[in-house]
């Protein structure tokens, strides 16, 4: 029993002290895709592009560290729980939302603080391939976060 106990220990331990992957949004469109050039819509209704963008599989699993803007879904005054991830400011508010390889559906079981929505922060987290659809937007990747910290780029 102490045995496992180790083990379990030390796995756990390996876990943690691993690096993310510093990822960034063209990594997570497959390498020899086009994007399909969208219409220009002039009814001014708002709509996601390429919603059948594909995926990277490869990285279902992976440790990673992406930039981007915060799109708060779910949360209080104090800490957000559940927020979208996007390249640029304003995607799935001001402007159509982009293609679901890049976005990123984000879950922080016991929330965390966001100080500003305008600046840009880096989250970490797991990645995984799993889909998500709600009202602002169809996603390509989950992450079940870590970490929120300042965007240092």
């Amino acid at each position: 029993m102490k045995y496992l106990v180790f083990l379990l220990a030390i796995s756990a331990f390996s876990v943690f002290a691993q690096e993310p992957e510093e990822l960034f949004w063209e990594d997570m469109i497959p390498k020899n895709y086009i994007a399909p050039q969208d219409e220009v819509n002039h009814d001014g209704t708002i709509t996601q592009q390429s919603l059948d963008a594909p995926i990277v599989k490869e990285l279902d699993g992976k440790l990673v560290k992406i930039p981007g803007f915060i799109v708060p879904l779910e949360g209080d005054s104090d800490t957000t729980t559940e927020f979208l991830l996007v390249p640029y400011f304003g995607a799935c508010i001001h402007v159509p939302p982009p293609p679901p390889n890049q976005i990123v559906y984000v879950e922080f079981l016991s929330g965390v603080p966001i100080d500003n929505i305008y600046d840009a922060v880096w989250v970490t987290g797991t990645l995984t391939t799993q889909t998500w659809q709600g009202d602002l937007a169809t996603v390509g990747y989950t992450l079940a976060g870590i970490e929120v910290t300042p965007y240092d780029g």
